[in-house]
């Protein structure tokens, strides 16, 4: 006897299969129950709402084009102010007869001046046309000399709030005045420190915007004064802006506080999102993790059918898809072991034949057990075929794909093919079309069909005495088609009427031999009869004294459209 060895090599066999690391992808995938607080669509809710609110208000603080409104707003006013301090000088503060042309008194200049901005803020200088100033409205002359005018803030005796230094600490990082000429402040000013009262004593109003040392901006206006089309001299007004950006602040602030309401609600809100939506989403995933990695079958679904949302329809489909999958486990647990049970029975009748076939010396007796033999093997190979049959239509009915059948055709078809193959003693199928002569169609694959009926007519064959009538009939009842197959033979057991679609349940005629059918038929044909959306169903045939005249078998089948 020569010795079979496995002349693979180990390298080959070693290598993984694309199934395999697929496989093991998606193992690894559902080993990782952390994941489910990482990333969480919780925290990416939240973080996508604060965000955009975040953006509005951060770019709603950039206030350039206000601010640049007010400063011009503020330079017309200077302008306009500097207009009447130009004509009131012009009237009040100039002499003409000193000479052939008017001239500007410094004295008269400087006091007209300082009265005509006492009541506002602003700093007047009036400069002659060689260029002196002669007037400072910051200055004022005393027996010991001119003494400087400073403005000061006013107290604050609380101290700014928090919400003010924060405003006051984002204004400052806003506020660039990079692109404005510096301010400098000269002992003993001339026109032509400043380009504005140059221009001014050319007859120009001139504005310019300067940046002085402490970030803030200096507007300055300059107006030349005019006696008959004569200019005498420039009035040049500044102002700070601490009021301008005082408003800006103001404005500032009063977006923060909104910022911070609108962001508060939507902190809620946010939170409110997540308690509806990604906290029942995760408990769903951890019930379908539960499901997956647990070892019973009371692991239970949340239920959130009464939200009647995506979430509820969710939930509702999980639930469905659970309680099918273990209905489909049991079956196949069921299935497995009435499988086991059905091959034991012919592999025990084959091993006592075979034993004894061992120690029969007699020839017939001998002959006797390989006939034993010959049908148990032939009863194993029908068991199996019919059990691959029953296995493989549970997937195929699963991805069934649909297409118009004609009932008519199919019956009619069957019922010739039977007139054509019986034999004296077998007994007369029979089709009853409708009456109406309308097209029975059903959407369904034809050939499972076929399969349903075949094993109806033959079931029906088997119980009917010879030479009988096996009538079929089929017709069209609201939205479904009902064809029945009616027979003349013992009728169905009183309390069988549902049994009989059990699996490897078999109740069959007197005299038959035994082994003939493994019955898996009506079972099979329920399967079918069930994927096709329809239902299968037994009942008997009896006369007006309530006896028995025969079974039967009615299948129900969405008609289409």
């Amino acid at each position: 006897m020569a010795l079979v060895t496995d002349t693979k090599k180990p390298e080959a066999a070693a290598q993984p299969r694309p199934d395999d690391a697929a496989g093991h992808k998606v193992r690894k995938l559902l080993a990782r129950p952390r994941t489910f607080g990482q990333f969480s669509l919780s925290r990416r809710m939240l973080a996508v709402n604060v965000l955009a609110v975040a953006l509005l208000g951060g770019g709603m603080l950039y206030l350039d084009r206000y601010e640049t409104g007010l400063i011009d707003t503020e330079l017309q006013a200077l302008a306009t102010q500097g207009g009447i301090f130009a004509g009131a000088l012009s009237e009040g503060a100039t002499l003409e007869d000193l000479g052939d042309q008017p001239v500007l008194v410094p004295s008269l200049g400087q006091g007209l001046m300082r009265r005509l901005v006492e009541p506002t803020r602003i700093r007047a200088r009036l400069f002659l046309p060689n260029g002196v100033m002669i007037a400072d409205s910051r200055t004022m002359q005393g027996r010991g000399g001119s003494i400087q005018i400073q403005e000061l803030p006013p107290p604050d005796e609380a101290g700014p709030g928090l919400l003010r230094r924060f405003v006051d600490s984002v204004s400052g990082l806003l506020r660039r005045h990079d692109h404005h000429p510096p301010y400098v402040e000269y002992p003993q000013a001339v026109a032509a420190n400043y380009e504005e009262v140059t221009d001014a004593l050319e007859g120009h109003i001139t504005r310019e915007v300067r940046s002085d040392q402490h970030g803030g901006l200096i507007l300055s206006v300059a107006v030349p004064v005019r006696r008959y089309k004569q200019v005498l001299g420039a009035v040049m007004l500044q102002v700070g802006s601490a009021n301008l950006e005082q408003k800006v602040d103001s404005v500032r602030a009063d977006i923060l506080r909104l910022f911070m309401i609108v962001l508060v609600v939507t902190v809620a809100l946010s939170l409110y999102l997540a308690g509806t939506i990604a906290r029942p989403v995760r408990r769903l995933a951890q019930a379908a993790y539960e499901i997956r990695h647990g070892d019973g079958r009371k692991v239970d679904i949340p239920d959130f059918s009464r939200r009647h949302d995506e979430i509820g329809e969710l939930s509702v489909a999980l639930t469905a898809m659970t309680a099918a999958m273990f209905r489909r486990m049991d079956a196949i647990e069921r299935f497995a072991a009435d499988v086991a049970h059905e091959i034991k029975n012919p592999l025990t009748s084959l091993r006592s034949a075979v034993e004894t076939a061992t120690r029969v010396q007699d020839p017939k007796q001998q002959k006797r057990l390989m006939a034993i033999i010959q049908d148990d093997v032939t009863r194993l190979d029908r068991l199996i075929s019919d059990i691959s049959d029953a296995s493989r239509l549970d997937a195929e009915m699963s991805r069934l794909e649909r297409t118009p059948v004609s009932i008519a055709g199919m019956l009619g078809t069957l019922v010739d093919v039977h007139a054509t193959t019986r034999s004296e003693e077998d007994p007369v199928l029979e089709y009853e079309a409708p009456d109406s002569g309308e097209r029975l169609m059903v959407l369904g694959k034809e050939g499972r069909l076929v399969q349903v009926f075949r094993n109806l007519i033959g079931n029906a064959a088997s119980f009917s005495p010879a030479g009988g009538r096996i009538v079929v009939r089929a017709e069209r009842q609201g939205p479904d088609v009902l064809i029945s197959v009616e027979d003349e033979g013992p009728g169905v057991p009183e309390g069988k009427l549902a049994a009989i679609f059990d699996r490897f349940y078999s109740e069959r005629p007197a005299g038959e031999k035994f082994g003939t059918h493994s019955g898996l038929g009506l079972s099979i044909s329920k399967q079918i009869a069930e994927a096709h959306g329809g239902a299968i169903w037994a009942e008997n045939r009896r006369d007006e004294a309530g006896q028995v005249q025969g079974a039967r078998f009615c299948v129900r089948l969405p008609a289409a459209r």
